[in-house]
């Protein structure tokens, strides 16, 4: 520990770039996973024919799943080459992987040239990016965590949470800066391959930038003393002490914390321009504003949670979720362009862009709860031998699968139901049994030194279970 503690005394410009490198990186993978998802009312008919617009949506919203079903299969991947090979050279891997997944939509041929295979090809791209991303995050939380100070690592694993976000609100910039450039004919006909494009130039920036790092202080000691994992995942997934962990990991918060997520930044869009009937223009300019005004909140929660621990701050963040959504959304039907006639607790007064970023930024304040602290909260659960492999499969399936399946199951619900809040029922459901798993079994983590493997509680159990 003492040699990570002088690092960020005597380098404290060192512990800057390391923070910057990642984020940036990070950011940049989360804006091209993203802008797939925003264009989606653009694109759909170009890639899968429908006989409704909902119909075409959907199918949209499917491969846009697809990317996230197949995270955790990255995390497995990934994760074993970043306990075996080391972190560094494996979120490069990724980052390059995602950068040119990407770029290939941006380019790809539509169902009026290569007909089904458009759309196959196009599944297979987003395969490709959700394989990526789920090496990404765990490389980059845990590579900043074994950087950092003990007691501090809430607020310094707390800006890689902002990447997510701002990846986001960088899709939506590009986006908008697009439409106005060409113009909406223009978009529509070929100006929504232009944000794809010009990822790749960004992910060399990044890619040139994390040359200059080295390896995490905790993972150059594996190596130095020649401890490395030989097999990460049976000591992660087979060792019953480690499962354990990582279960609860999984369905004490990652679960709650991924239905949260991508209901207050992503579902959110897709009601805004779907069921409420606002212009892409509009839509995008309300989640810029809410984002702008929630971003630093972030990092707030991971200061705070170095203080009074990650667990209650994440818990309450679940709990406000499922209590409020349902008048959340009863608001902003009040205030939509348009009278859908199913109002709820409130009449339909008028249309009010500023009052439904208001609605919308209360969504992402519990985003912020949920997950500013989580990065800090997973590393601290696993010894540093199997920490990438160990944090990264609860993280990706909690948000890959229960996360990202929001959208889909969502608008299924609505469909079958013509309820139009009937897509709120699967994140409070998740949300809820997240809340009550957590606040029970889940144990409080901010205190736990990473730097000494005995600390992690899998060790902990199988310590006690041996004496």
């Amino acid at each position: 520990m003492a040699n990570i503690v002088q690092s960020a005394k005597n380098g404290a410009q060192s512990l800057k770039k390391v923070i910057f490198a990642s984020s940036a990186g990070t950011m940049i993978e989360w804006y091209d996973f993203y802008i797939f998802g925003s264009l989606g009312t653009i694109v759909a008919p170009k890639f899968y024919a429908s006989d409704t617009e909902l119909g075409s949506i959907i199918a949209w919203l499917a491969t846009f799943a697809v990317g996230f079903i197949v995270r955790p299969f990255g995390a497995i991947f990934f994760g074993r080459i970043g306990d075996v090979v080391g972190r560094k050279f494996t979120f490069m891997l990724t980052m390059a992987i995602m950068g040119l997944a990407t770029f290939t939509v941006g380019i790809l041929p539509t169902k009026e040239v290569l007909g089904d295979f458009a759309g196959i090809i196009l599944i297979t791209l987003r395969i490709l990016q959700g394989l990526a991303l789920g090496g990404e995050y765990g490389g980059a939380a845990t590579y900043i965590a074994e950087h950092t100070p003990h007691g501090r690592r809430g607020f310094f694993t707390s800006f890689i949470q902002t990447t997510a976000t701002l990846g986001m609100l960088m899709s939506l910039g590009v986006i908008l800066a697009t439409r106005l450039i060409v113009g909406d004919d223009a978009m529509n006909e070929y100006g929504w391959r232009i944000p794809f494009i010009i990822s790749i130039f960004l992910v060399g920036i990044s890619l040139w930038i994390r040359l200059s790092l080295r390896e995490s202080p905790m993972f150059q000691k594996l190596k130095d003393t020649k401890t490395v994992s030989k097999n990460p995942l049976k000591e992660s997934f087979a060792n019953p002490y480690n499962l354990k962990w990582v279960a609860l990991a999984l369905f004490g918060a990652t679960m709650g914390q991924g239905v949260v997520w991508y209901t207050g930044q992503f579902y959110a869009l897709y009601y805004l321009q779907n069921i409420f009937k606002v212009t892409l223009l509009d839509s995008n300019m309300i989640m810029a504003g809410a984002i702008i005004v929630a971003t630093p909140l972030f990092v707030f929660w991971g200061w705070l949670s170095d203080r009074i621990g990650r667990k209650k701050i994440m818990m309450a963040g679940m709990l406000l979720a499922v209590l409020t959504y349902y008048p959340i959304y009863g608001a902003m039907a009040a205030f939509a362009p348009v009278d859908t006639g199913q109002p709820f607790l409130f009449d339909y007064v008028s249309y009010q862009p500023v009052i439904l970023s208001f609605l919308i930024f209360l969504q992402i304040l519990y985003v912020t709860m949920v997950y500013g602290p989580i990065a800090a909260f997973l590393v601290e659960l696993f010894p540093t031998k199997i920490r990438y492999t160990s944090m990264s499969l609860p993280y990706h399936i909690g948000n890959g699968v229960f996360g990202g399946l929001v959208p889909i199951i969502g608008l299924q619900m609505i469909q079958a139901t013509g309820n139009n809040y009937a897509g709120l029922w699967w994140p409070m459901l998740i949300a809820g049994v997240c809340f009550v798993v957590g606040s029970t079994l889940l144990k409080e983590t901010n205190r736990v030194d990473i730097d000494d493997d005995t600390a992690s509680f899998g060790a902990q159990d199988k310590a006690k279970a041996e004496a």
